[in-house]
């Protein structure tokens, strides 16, 4: 295994630790927060350290295709989750924002069985990157009137990138459908 494939893994054993560091303020201390958050800075670093690894170096594999852009998912998912159990997000916006993950899951899977791996889009690399940002600001709860608008900006934007990355792959790939796989 290449190192852009092992810091994709252990971006993924990252999740479960940052989740509890999240949802245990209560119990570990309201410092456990600022503890999720550095690991959710290292993990989401890591998304675009492992890319320019892979690209510069030409380690570029179907594993890291396929496992990069699911690590990124499941990172960002398990951050809304969270939130959505703390009250700090509708879980509509998080039902679409997982929604679109499937769907264009089912699409590079549809892809896959003839052979073609669909790569992350422009739109969609946008899109994870606001929403990272978007968690990242999010984390420590400043409360206040202006960090609550400016949070209510974040989130918004998320969704709206995440439906326009959504629109963006059913376009490119809509032959992915239409011809049973082959793009």
């Amino acid at each position: 295994m290449n190192l852009p494939n092992k810091l994709t893994v252990l971006r993924v054993l990252l999740i479960p630790v940052f989740v509890v560091f999240l949802l245990a303020a209560d119990a570990i201390g309201p410092w456990s927060v600022y503890a999720a958050l550095v690991i959710f800075i290292v993990a989401s670093l890591t998304d675009m350290l492992d890319g320019k690894i892979a690209r510069k170096y030409n380690l570029v594999t179907n594993f890291g295709k396929f496992m990069d852009p699911l690590a990124d998912k499941l990172l960002v998912v398990s951050a809304l989750v969270c939130y959505v159990a703390m009250d700090r997000i509708p879980a509509w916006v998080v039902l679409i924002i997982i929604a679109r993950e499937f769907i264009i899951s089912g699409f590079r899977l549809v892809a896959a069985e003839s052979g073609v791996v669909i790569a992350a889009s422009y739109w969609g690399k946008i899109k994870t990157t606001v929403q990272m940002i978007t968690i990242i600001f999010m984390m420590p709860d400043f409360g206040g009137t202006v960090v609550f608008w400016i949070e209510q900006v974040l989130i918004y934007a998320s969704l709206i990138l995440t439906v326009v990355s959504l629109v963006d792959y059913m376009i490119k790939n809509k032959n992915v459908l239409l011809n049973g796989g082959k793009i």
